[in-house]
Parts: structure tokens; sequence; C-alpha cells
């Protein structure tokens, strides 16, 4: 049996590694953290079904754009069935690639469901919502100190 931790330890290494891979545009190695049937919903609303339309949906995006580069912080990670399925829940913020400042435009709540599968968390579902706070400017405010906080990407 694994050590109480394992399993939070793991859900957020794999979130780590799911925005590692975007900040270095690798299409290929982002595809493969998904289950076969993995679903994207992205930051615009699209929404891509399976490990392979994945994999074509960001190319093209990577190959023909300075996608801005994420610093985050997890909020929360729960077990939903025993240790097969997690929930992870983080905040995020983008720097364009160059800047001196994040874009608070681009702040998002993002949610990730993993399930277990050989022996390896994979994510069947990533959801990137934007933080727009809509009439409530303090709110975006307190969520772009909060990731400021965290510092400049490398490569930003």
């Amino acid at each position: 049996m694994s050590q109480p931790d394992d399993w939070a330890s793991s859900a957020r290494h794999v979130y780590d590694a799911l925005l590692g891979d975007w900040n270095r545009q690798d299409a290929a190695a982002m595809a493969a953290r998904f289950t076969e049937r993995g679903s994207l919903v992205g930051f615009d609303g699209s929404t891509i079904d399976g490990r392979a339309r994945i994999e074509a949906h960001l190319e093209p995006i990577f190959a023909h754009h300075p996608t801005p580069l994420f610093v985050a912080k997890v909020r929360e990670v729960r077990r939903l069935a025993g240790e097969q399925t997690l929930l992870l829940r983080a905040v995020a913020g983008m720097w364009p690639r160059g800047a001196t400042a994040l874009d608070e435009r681009l702040n998002a709540i993002q949610t990730l469901v993993l399930s277990l599968c050989d022996g390896v968390y994979r994510i069947e579902m990533f959801q990137n919502t934007p933080a727009a706070f809509h009439g409530r400017p303090d709110e975006v405010e307190r969520l772009s100190a909060e990731l400021r906080e965290l510092g400049r990407p490398e490569g930003a």
C-alpha cells in the first residue's frame, strides 16, 4: 500500500509536468499525460476529446503562437475513489514570453481529474476556466498578487 501522501504528490507531479509541457510548447508530451479518452476544455471553451486529438489541437497552437507561460498554485488534491481517482484544483496565471508582468486577463481556475492507469496517474479531464470575477476587480487583483508572488517563470 502506498504512503498517505503518495497520491497527492503524484497528482501535483502530473499537474506540474503538464504545465511544464505547455511552457516548453511540447504538444506530444502534454497529450501523453492524458488517458486515451481524456478530455481538455481550453480557456476559450474549446473541448477536445482523446489523446490524439489533444495533440493535434495543440501542435498548430504551439507552432504558430508564442504561448504565454504558466505559473500555478495547487489549492487542493483529494481522492474521489480510494487512490484510483483524484481531483486537483489550482489557480494559474500566465506571463507572456518576454514580458515583465503577469497578464491578469489570463488568470484561470484549473481542475484535473486523474485516474490510476497501470500504476501511473493520467488525466481524464483538464478544465481551464477564466478567472474573470466579473464585477469584482478586488478578486482579480487578489489572485494576481498571489500569482505574482510565485515569480516569473523561466523563459518569460
